[in-house]
């Protein structure tokens, strides 16, 4: 038998690094937050080779008082607790007093830190869990990490590491999270002498949003602000367009803490379930914040998850906050005609457009952002030169200086009224009850879409997904109207469910009884179904039921088990809408029309797929050149 050996402390720090620092983001990680709660307003952090070689971590917080320093790297030493009692409100990043222990166990460590209250810093220097030097020296306010050769004493953990470039993306992505948890802080990143990253600091999470992910995102997000019974919740969410093939684009934060959370996930796409298709994924930037008490944040090594004290309400809240913002407006795709590389009024005699002179551009910048004064000059000539022979068309609005040119997204918020009525799609909505009254219907296209002109746009709907839409919306409206009655089968069905599964079917029973149901025990977690509600129909009894259970299984779920079997029959019921390739006179057409506009939710058909999209009039005349 083996002998019990008591470790020393040095391997006992090599085995508890393991936890900690996975990899160089792990050490990025620890050092940031740290300077996040030492309220830290810059934070720059600069790595060579995926940070494998060298990390360092600057920052203007409090410091650290020289008498502290070596308390610092000793196991769970923490400013953030005291006691045990603390771990119930924990509102810092960090808590655990691991990190810097782990770090200097596994690497060469060099410290530089000054308070604000003393006239010098200290340097302390630690390789490999040993101190080595402590001394005092000028130092700015604030602290400043160099982390030399990680894993340089334990060379079975350096070999798994990935390739720098690998690396460096890991901390790349940790820091985009980081600046949108905390837009007020203003984050650098440098790899290899090269700036990855500089957010301003301003406070303005959009801009921050703006900076990570580009125009297109920031002009297509609308703003969160929603106060639950547990949550409150606040930022940003995409419109239905904006989505991805992945969950990257998913992001939310507890207490400034970004956390993995499949709860958190299921609530905001659950949400998104009519406006997308399946496996599309969106656009989400979620701070969550609630009583410490109902958050438990110590129940894994690197804090990445969390656990609520009650999931069901937090779901609920997460729901009903992106749920609500997303009915705000309307979720028409508007098609956009792309911006014409060169423009020469072309001869014909018969347009009125063909009285001015033919004008050919010299070549535009080569750099991918054209010059503005370029434009904005070539614009006025040709509108001086067609005034001058027609004087029929209006003169095209100068833009004031700094607004962007007109083939930006249409949804940007700009300063001047004139271009942000022109590009406003939500000003006059089509899904409203007077829009029934006063569009006007062009015809059928392809025998599958329809045209329809409403005020500066044109709409085409597809008529497949709007009578499903519609067909959806009707079943279910009905089924929630109805007196439940049973259809009687023979032979019944017998269900041999796992111990979970009977477990479920046990709690759920009276719901399935009462939507009519006739379910009984036949042996040990074996169940025989000997009647189905009456509006089943023909539909295949037992794939359903085991469907309906398999999402009663989930831990949080938004609807009862009556609403869940009713969403089930009346996606059944779609089958029965309308295919494409199939001919319809105008009446039959606008009545299908004014019952969609009606719905809460016409965009979409119940699989996500968009039942209208729009084309404005300015979209279509700058087809024809009409304009630029």
């Amino acid at each position: 038998m083996a002998k019990i050996n008591v470790l020393d402390q040095i391997t006992i720090d090599k085995i508890a690094a393991g936890e900690v620092v996975e990899r160089p983001a792990s050490i990025v990680k620890e050092l940031v937050e740290n300077a996040i709660d030492a309220g830290a307003t810059t934070i720059t952090v600069e790595i060579t080779d995926g940070g494998i070689s060298s990390i360092r971590v600057i920052d203007d917080g409090e410091g650290i008082a020289e008498e502290d320093i070596r308390k610092a790297f000793l196991r769970h030493s923490t400013s953030k607790i005291s006691d045990a009692g603390d771990l119930t409100t924990i509102a810092t990043l960090g808590f655990r007093g691991e990190a810097l222990s782990s770090i200097a166990a596994i690497s060469m460590v060099r410290l530089t830190t000054k308070t604000h209250d003393r006239d010098y810093g200290s340097l302390y220097e630690i390789n490999g869990g040993s101190e080595a030097s402590l001394s005092q020296v000028g130092a700015p306010n604030g602290t400043t990490f160099e982390i030399q050769q990680i894993f340089y004493n334990t060379p079975a953990r350096r070999k798994f590491l990935k390739t720098p470039i690998t690396e460096a993306s890991h901390i790349s992505d940790l820091l985009t999270r980081l600046s949108l948890s905390h837009p007020e802080i203003s984050f650098q990143f440098i790899n290899n002498n090269q700036v990855k990253l500089h957010t301003t600091g301003s406070g303005d999470l959009k801009d921050v949003i703006y900076h990570l992910y580009g125009r297109e995102v920031a002009s297509n997000i609308r703003a969160v602000t929603f106060t639950g019974k547990n949550l409150q919740v606040t930022g940003y969410v995409g419109n239905p367009s904006i989505n991805r093939g992945n969950r990257n684009f998913e992001n939310f934060f507890v207490g400034g803490r970004y956390i993995k959370s499949n709860l958190i996930s299921k609530a905001i796409e659950d949400a998104y379930k009519e406006y997308t298709m399946q496996h599309r994924y969106p656009f989400a930037c979620l701070l969550l914040s609630c009583d410490p008490e109902l958050v438990d944040v110590n129940v894994h090594p690197t804090k990445m998850e969390v656990r609520f004290a009650n999931t069901q309400q937090v779901y609920e809240d997460v729901y009903e906050a992106v749920h609500q913002t997303l009915k705000i407006e309307e979720h028409i795709p508007q098609v956009e005609a792309p911006l014409p590389v060169k423009t020469t009024a072309e001869n014909s005699g018969e347009s009125v457009l063909n009285a001015a002179p033919t004008i050919t551009r010299e070549a535009p910048p080569a750099k991918e952002e054209r010059d503005l004064e370029y434009y904005l000059e070539e614009m006025k000539r040709r509108v001086s030169a067609y005034h001058e022979k027609t004087q029929v068309a209006p003169p095209i609005p100068e833009r004031e200086e700094g607004v962007a040119p007109s083939w930006s997204m249409p949804e940007v918020i700009r300063e001047k009224p004139e271009v942000n009525e022109q590009l406003n799609l939500f000003q006059e909505k089509f899904i409203q009850p007077k829009a029934a009254s006063t569009y006007q219907f062009i015809g059928q296209l392809f025998e599958t879409y329809w045209l329809i002109q409403y005020q500066e746009s044109l709409y085409i709907i597809d008529q497949h997904a709007a009578h499903e839409k519609v067909l959806y919306e009707k079943t279910l409206k009905e089924m929630r109207n109805r007196d439940y009655t049973t259809q009687m089968i023979s032979p019944p069905i017998v269900l041999n469910l796992s111990m979970k599964e009977a477990q479920l079917l046990q709690e759920n029973l009276d719901s399935f009884l009462k939507i009519g149901f006739e379910i009984e025990a036949f042996g040990p977690d074996s169940y025989k179904v000997s009647g189905v509600p009456g509006n089943l129909f023909s539909v295949g009894k037992k794939d359903l039921l085991l469907e309906m259970l398999d999402e009663l299984s989930e831990e949080f779920n938004r609807r009862t088990t009556t609403s869940l079997i009713d969403e089930k029959i009346a996606s059944i019921s779609c089958k029965a809408a309308v295919k494409g390739n199939m001919q319809f006179n105008e009446k039959e057409m606008r009545e299908l029309i004014d019952e969609l506009l009606k719905l809460d939710n016409p965009y979409h058909c119940p699989h996500g797929r968009p039942t209208i999209i729009a084309m404005t009039k300015r979209e279509i005349e700058k087809k024809f050149k009409r304009i630029v």
